[in-house]
């Protein structure tokens, strides 16, 4: 048996218990949720929480839980779960453990794209965000990726961090001297510290479907990845074209980049350490795996908005960061890189 299929068939905290897992983490999200609406400035009980909801009345309390917060922290929800599958796919597609929208170039080129929409169009409506934040993160995972590329084909984990690096660090300083150059700073501000304070329903109304949609198609073709993990030689073997599952996952994954740092701007690591914690629960079995990845996204970045906005509205990529660059550090120590 060789290492890959020691690793389907080893087991994990829930390996073979997806029916327990996903429920638990439902309720689990759901609960955050409505901590995230009674915790802030001011702090709500669970029935104003409650009759903003289903007994609504035109009083300050229940505008704010309903115009500010629950917006808030849905988008929160809908970026940490873009984020958290992105960076499963990622790793699986370029078989890099260390692979996350930020590290491999998605983030800052969907943080280019929309500085330049920001100088040349003046209230610009979010659709265009979107779509401007897309086409950024094509170009700069396109780059990344390209350079990752070893002279066999495959993906070479070394020359994609160095890559990313790189990349990002140039897509970051280009998108910040546009900024200064065209004096759009104050706009982009966001996209730059990362967070989801100020967003709107209108801004949902856009981005939700696309993430729900895309993150529903992967979830659906994830089998596909585990296919991959086996290796390419047995891969082909079943039949798989790798080069199409390849291009098809990349693309996914930059409409999702693209989507959540439009919604809420460059937030690093969290699709870096969340597949990693999946896979402690369930498995490398991208069946079991993406999904509560992206249920376990959805539940960090609400906490992390939470404990920022009890930190006083401390930028919440500065938190994730905090948390981030440790866990970043030990898989480096622990996977290695070659």
């Amino acid at each position: 048996m060789n290492k890959q299929s020691t690793f389907l068939n080893k087991r994990y905290i829930f390996s073979g218990k997806l029916y327990i897992v996903i429920p638990l983490l439902l309720l689990l999200l759901l609960a955050m949720l409505i901590v995230s609406f009674m915790l802030g400035v001011n702090n709500y009980s669970f029935q104003t929480i409650y009759d903003a909801l289903f007994h609504y009345r035109d009083i300050s309390e229940h505008n704010i839980i309903r115009d500010i917060r629950m917006p808030r922290e849905i988008a929160a929800m809908l970026v940490g779960m873009s984020l958290a599958c992105t960076g499963a796919v990622m790793q699986g597609v370029t078989k890099n453990p260390l692979a996350d929208p930020a590290l491999i170039g998605l983030n800052s080129g969907a943080a280019l794209g929309i500085s330049i929409l920001f100088a040349f169009t003046r209230g610009a409506n979010f659709f265009a965000i979107i779509l401007a934040g897309f086409i950024g993160a094509i170009v700069g995972g396109t780059i990344v990726l390209i350079l990752g590329l070893s002279k066999k084909g495959g993906f070479n984990t070394m020359r994609i961090i160095l890559a990313g690096a790189a990349v990002s660090s140039l897509l970051l300083a280009i998108a910040e001297g546009i900024s200064l150059y065209f004096r759009t700073n104050q706009s982009s501000m966001l996209w730059s510290s990362g967070g989801v304070a100020g967003t709107t329903w209108t801004q949902l109304k856009y981005a939700s479907p696309i993430i729900l949609i895309v993150i529903i198609f992967v979830l659906l073709i994830g089998h596909k990845l585990t296919v991959l993990s086996l290796g390419d030689e047995m891969a082909q073997g079943l039949g798989v074209n790798l080069t199409s599952i390849r291009i098809i996952f990349s693309l996914l994954t930059m409409v999702l980049a693209g989507v959540a740092v439009a919604m809420a701007g460059s937030l690093a690591f969290v699709g870096l350490m969340i597949p990693h914690i999946a896979r402690l629960l369930v498995g490398v079995d991208y069946r079991k795996l993406l999904p509560v990845a992206t249920l376990l996204g959805g539940i960090f970045l609400v906490c992390a908005d939470i404990l920022a906005r009890m930190m006083g509205e401390s930028p919440v990529g500065a938190i994730i960061s905090i948390i981030g660059v440790p866990f970043f550090i030990y898989l480096v120590r622990k996977v290695g890189i070659s």
